[in-house]
């Protein structure tokens, strides 16, 4: 940080930061209960939407990349403010797009880049705000607390505005659109932390890992990443996707309800993250993958007989799942990384869980040449392979 600070700063500096974390996270994650919508609505198949899942990880991974670094170079006011904009633009082509397939996916894209900036510098903002204003250990807390309650509240909000209010396909947008413009305007009076860097050369990425932590990356970390978003889109894409027909006209809802049971056993399991890693000792992501993978299992009386409690069941643990994989991951990078290292070895990090994204279009894909029960015991299968893979190297790590 290279920027004086005032006098009788404010403890609360960060508040103004937080709305523009919010409305981004929140921008990100209002499509998700809209999948089943424009199944329903505009006739698309369920390939077709798990491509626009996947499209969003084509976004968010070159901005995790480049948004850090240049936030580094232009001060963080700057960039996020940028973000909030990207956010605006991807809302405005997805509420334009509703029955445009190669619309939604640049919407989604452009929503990508914009959650990327509110991920890395926004959190990265609020952490900075809380050292100068006193209180250095809230400030991962507060951060995370921002994205949890966008990515939260953005699925409940654009769910519920999907099923009940007039024009499904429009409205979810607009209101995160009239959501963008109030945090940009709150940031306008936002205390910046960096200012102008010349220093700052490297504007092409910043995403690596240092050779010194490659190989207990490569082993321990990297067979668990993807399984941290996989959870949750396994629960809210590929469940209610599953019991369609026997929810018939709360589809939407449904998948809303999916989205806010999975994200809030995340975030519950996150809150109490440091008793659980003590307790499961060091094997935190372990047990969150193999509870991923007792997930998919139990949406197996779904995939079968349309059984939605089997949906309901699954969701929390999924949620549990995705928590522990998430904290435990994020420990291993931080522990991992010199002060030098840790930005860009959270964005590797954070792009590789992303790709847990694209399970819901490989398994629709793959529902041509295989029952998805089969698939979904494969999904569990892969589950147990990975945190094989990764033991030995938990193990050296705990020694």
């Amino acid at each position: 940080m290279n920027v004086d600070t005032p006098a009788g700063l404010h403890s609360r500096a960060w508040l103004a930061v937080a709305p523009a974390v919010v409305v981004l996270a929140w921008g990100g994650n209002q499509f998700l209960p809209l999948m089943q919508l424009y199944r329903q609505v505009d006739g698309f198949t369920q390939v077709q939407v798990d491509i626009l899942l996947a499209t969003y990880v084509l976004g968010i991974v070159p901005g995790f990349a480049l948004s850090g670094v240049w936030s580094d170079r232009y001060g963080r006011k700057r960039i996020l403010m940028a973000g909030l904009v990207l956010g605006v633009v991807g809302s405005i082509i997805l509420a334009l797009s509703g029955t445009s397939l190669a619309g939604l996916c640049v919407g989604r894209f452009v929503s990508g880049l914009s959650v990327a900036a509110g991920m890395v510098v926004g959190t990265s903002w609020i952490k900075e705000l809380s050292v100068l204003g006193g209180a250095s250990s809230a400030g991962a807390r507060r951060a995370s607390a921002a994205l949890t309650i966008g990515f939260g509240g953005g699925a409940g909000i654009g769910g519920l505005l999907a099923q009940w209010a007039p024009l499904p396909t429009v409205l979810p947008y607009v209101v995160q659109i009239v959501a963008c413009v109030a945090a940009f305007v709150a940031l306008i009076g936002a205390l910046e932390t960096r200012s102008f860097d010349a220093n700052v050369t490297r504007l092409l990425g910043d995403l690596r890992i240092p050779k010194a932590s490659r190989a207990r990356f490569v082993g321990v970390v990297l067979p668990l990443a993807p399984w941290v978003f996989a959870a949750p889109a396994l629960a809210f894409a590929v469940g209610p996707s599953l019991v369609g027909e026997a929810t018939p006209g709360f589809t939407v809802a449904f998948a809303t309800l999916i989205t806010v049971i999975t994200l809030s056993f995340g975030w519950v399991t996150q809150f109490f993250s440091g008793s659980l890693m003590v307790l499961l000792r060091g094997r935190a992501g372990i047990v969150g993958v193999l509870l991923i993978g007792l997930g998919a299992l139990l949406l197996i009386p779904a995939a079968n007989s349309q059984y939605v409690w089997s949906v309901l069941v699954a969701a929390p643990v999924f949620g549990i799942g995705y928590g522990l994989a998430m904290v435990s991951g994020l420990s291993a990078v931080q522990e991992m990384a010199t002060p030098d290292d840790l930005a860009g070895l959270t964005a590797v990090y954070y792009s590789i869980t992303y790709a847990g994204f694209l399970l819901p279009a490989t398994l629709a894909a793959l529902t041509q040449v295989s029952p998805m029960w089969v698939l979904l015991v494969a999904t569990a299968a892969a589950c147990v392979l990975c945190t094989l893979l990764a033991a030995p190297g938990i193990r050296r790590a705990r020694r």
